[in-house]
């Protein structure tokens, strides 16, 4: 009877997260990103679909600025109910790395839920540039050891590290030059400035299209479906082979979030993205839908903070 007592208690605790969301409070999913980008369209998506088939409202919380560390902090510390999410991204492990020490563990002050999706980033040139495919770029380099430039964005983004790496799979000597933003690098690249870039695929693909700039290759496993004729790092050279670099998005929760309440979360973000107008919208954006269990997030998350980390040291690159 004692036992039988015990075991009901525990399934009635148990329950409780569930029954807070049963009340209709709102998810909040906290976003390190401003409105309007790839990662904060994808999120948007996921959780509109998310509302609308459970019936609890979702709200996304912009939160920007400082790498990431404003929105993790505000979701590391928020109560394990379930209530209060975080959209972490590559930047989440980049940022392991890059800082001598952060108010959180990536590892070990969140619950990962799910994946969202991946999403492509390329080698670009311009339009008219003579160097028409990365065997070329490559040729070039060697020819010219330090004298080419590829441009990114700023030091330790996702696009700049992804250089670095590319620099040293492939053993070419070239100079990895940061500007302050997207635009500027495209401004640079399209007045030869910088010989190439690094930038993530889906804003640029209508200025590939519109012939101001071309694709030499797509740095992650496949080809982009939007770039058929394109190839990958892994295809344009044998030093590239086994080259993977996409960015991606996923969801966690706090810590002590009760593995239950986890998986309820998981099994509607993933019926989520497998409904076909979330998939649409989102290969609108240039972005793969590609859900995946806790245990597989946070294995990706893990390896991707032990990759970023040796590049961010092999560069030289300064904690912040």
């Amino acid at each position: 009877m004692q036992r039988r007592h015990f075991s009901g208690a525990l399934l009635a605790a148990a329950a409780m997260p569930w029954a807070t969301q049963a009340a209709g409070q709102p998810i909040r999913i906290v976003v390190p990103f401003g409105p309007g980008g790839v990662a904060d369209l994808t999120v948007r998506s996921v959780a509109q679909k998310m509302a609308d088939t459970t019936g609890q409202p979702v709200v996304i919380d912009n939160k920007p600025g400082a790498g990431g560390v404003v929105a993790a902090t505000t979701v590391a510390h928020a109560a394990p109910d379930g209530l209060t999410l975080l959209l972490m991204s590559n930047a989440s492990a980049v940022s392991e790395g890059l800082f001598k020490s952060l108010p959180y563990s990536a590892i070990q002050d969140f619950a990962p839920i799910s994946l969202l999706g991946t999403f492509d980033l390329a080698v670009l040139v311009a339009n008219d540039s003579p160097v028409r495919s990365l065997k070329d770029l490559i040729a070039q380099a060697k020819a010219r050891p330090g004298r080419l430039n590829i441009g990114t964005i700023a030091i330790g983004s996702t696009q700049n590290l992804a250089a670095e790496l590319l620099k040293t799979t492939l053993g070419i000597d070239v100079q990895i030059v940061p500007f302050n933003g997207s635009a500027a690098v495209l401004t640079a690249l399209r007045g030869r400035q910088v010989d190439a870039s690094v930038e993530i695929l889906a804003p640029v693909l209508a200025q590939i299209s519109g012939k101001a700039l071309r694709a030499l290759a797509v740095m992650g496993e496949h080809r982009a479906p939007g770039l058929p004729d394109v190839p990958t790092v892994a295809e344009s050279d044998p030093a590239g082979k086994g080259f993977n670099v996409t960015s991606w998005n996923a969801l966690a929760a706090p810590a002590r979030t009760p593995p239950a309440l986890i998986a309820k979360l998981n099994k509607d973000v993933n019926a989520a993205l497998a409904a076909p107008d979330v998939k649409k919208r989102l290969a609108d954006l240039g972005v793969e839908a590609h859900g995946s269990s806790p245990q597989e997030q946070a294995a990706l998350l893990a390896g991707e903070i032990k990759r970023w980390s040796a590049v961010i040291q092999r560069a030289g690159i300064p904690q912040q």
